[in-house]
């Protein structure tokens, strides 16, 4: 089993509790709109680090992160990106079985054509009166099982 903290638009905040809620985690993603690269040196103190550039991620550090990623674990293909709503040009390759995006900073889990999409929110600066939230993905061997915290709570 493996356990993966998911986070997304931080846009420069780190939250303690989003530390928290991600500790325990093996491996952690972020969906984009990072904000700042102290985000992602403070989420690499928990657990490895991918991450993606969102629409709001500018400068050199920036330019470092790829729009999209894809990583295996445990046999479980993960595609990365901030914005679901580009799929729809580039889907995701075969062989996919989870997409994690950001950007709409509203929490979310759908299976769709043995496909698991998250979202996890924003766990950044509160934005449209919404819940800050993460989510943590399990992988055991093929399955995957997610779900979102409320972080305050």
């Amino acid at each position: 089993m493996t356990l993966i903290g998911v986070i997304s638009d931080t846009h420069g905040l780190l939250r303690p509790e989003a530390v928290l809620a991600l500790r325990g985690a093996e491996l952690l993603l972020h969906a984009g709109d990072i904000g700042a690269p102290e985000v992602i040196a403070g989420l690499r103190v928990l657990a490895p680090v991918t991450a993606v550039r969102g629409n709001c991620d500018r400068g050199a550090w920036a330019e470092a992160c790829p729009l999209r990623q894809e990583l295996t674990v445990g046999g479980v293909t993960i595609l990365v990106l901030h914005d679901r709503n580009e799929l729809k040009s580039l889907p995701p390759a075969k062989g996919v079985r989870v997409v994690i995006s950001g950007h709409s900073h509203k929490a979310s889990i759908e299976e769709k054509d043995g496909v698991l999409y998250l979202n996890p929110g924003s766990a950044g600066p509160r934005r449209f009166k919404l819940p800050l939230t993460i989510a943590l993905l399990t992988v055991r061997g093929a399955q995957v099982s997610a779900e979102i915290l409320d972080l305050s709570r």
